[in-house]
């Protein structure tokens, strides 16, 4: 029996504006693809993103190039060889996941062999604001215990102090999103430092980061735009202390599960990463949670309406839903 293929953008408005280095969103824009075999349906959903050529067209586009694959059963392993890493590929491999586990009645923790993720704390992202603005948005979450603040090269160590004085037991992540300079980094990393920040995510540019190599960190920094699937582990090395694994960057869970061994085996420290999506997103990258030491999974508390079923408790922890997802 020929499988039935549908896939389409949808369209998430958010709460407010949400701002980095490189400009602000207000909605956030995805691809949903559902795969229907047997009479059981398989869903993903991933977010094409612009610094990385991609548009929902595209992704439309190149989901439609395989259609006639997917009507004509092929599975995980082949799809990666038909499409390249990145958004299309996440939306169809993720789906698969979830048809399979129709299919043999068995949850995709279960197939894999992993824990069942449950109460996982995520990151609370901030977004990029005046100081005294991003340092007010802390204390609206209360006494989380992992913050992301999303800077530019301006007023840098201003807003980290305003944060970590509003916020004095959280661990903070920094996320530069590729807007400083070397120099820059050398210059503020000593200050990061004393004021108890525990990562630096991407502070220059992909491409123009090979003076990483060439001072002591002080503050491991993880690379996020510089990584995209277990092929760059090898120039991470010596480079960078942590890579951000996004499904939406290495393509699929397929392919997210090659980069938890990669990173692994060459003793880099894994960060979980989104694009602002709903719970259909996050719900398979859940499933790699047990092996990150930094999960930045909050893109669905940022939208005004999220997918029902959610995977956030009412603790604003997130667990994991087979009725969403595998």
């Amino acid at each position: 029996m020929m499988r039935k293929v549908s896939y389409c953008s949808r369209s998430f408005p958010l709460k407010k504006a949400f701002r980095i280095s490189r400009g602000a969103k207000n909605s956030a824009e995805v691809v949903t693809v559902e795969l229907i075999e047997g009479g059981l349906m398989g869903r993903g959903e991933a977010v094409p993103y612009a610094r990385y050529d991609e548009s929902v067209e595209s992704v439309l586009e190149q989901i439609n190039t395989i259609k006639n694959d997917l009507q004509n059963g092929i599975d995980n392993v082949n799809l990666n060889t038909l499409l390249p890493a990145g958004a299309a590929r996440n939306a169809v491999d993720c789906a698969l996941w979830d048809l399979e586990s129709k299919i043999k009645d068995t949850p995709v923790w279960k197939l894999l062999k992993r824990e069942e993720p449950k109460n996982v704390k995520t990151a609370m992202t901030i977004s990029l604001d005046k100081p005294e603005i991003m340092a007010h948005d802390v204390t609206s979450y209360g006494k989380h215990q992992l913050i992301k603040i999303k800077l530019n090269s301006k007023s840098v160590l201003e807003s980290v102090s305003r944060i970590r004085s509003v916020a004095p037991h959280a661990r903070i992540i920094i996320d530069a999103n590729e807007s400083w300079t070397a120099e820059q980094l050398k210059v503020w990393q000593s200050d990061l430092h004393e004021m108890k920040v525990d990562l630096i995510e991407q502070p220059l540019p992909a491409g123009e980061d090979s003076a990483l190599s060439e001072f002591d960190h002080l503050i491991p920094i993880c690379a996020d735009e510089s990584f995209h699937t277990s092929e760059d582990i090898k120039r991470m090395i010596g480079l960078y202390d942590c890579v951000n694994i996004k499904l939406d960057k290495t393509g699929g869970l397929t392919e997210g599960l090659e980069c938890i061994k990669k990173a692994s085996e060459n003793n880099l420290i894994v960060m979980l990463g989104c694009m602002i999506a709903s719970s259909l997103s996050m719900a398979p990258a859940l499933l790699l949670a047990s092996d990150a030491s930094f999960v930045d999974l909050d893109g669905p508390f940022f939208l005004k309406e999220d997918v029902d079923p959610s995977l956030i408790s009412t603790s604003g922890k997130l667990s994991y839903s087979s009725e969403l997802w595998g």
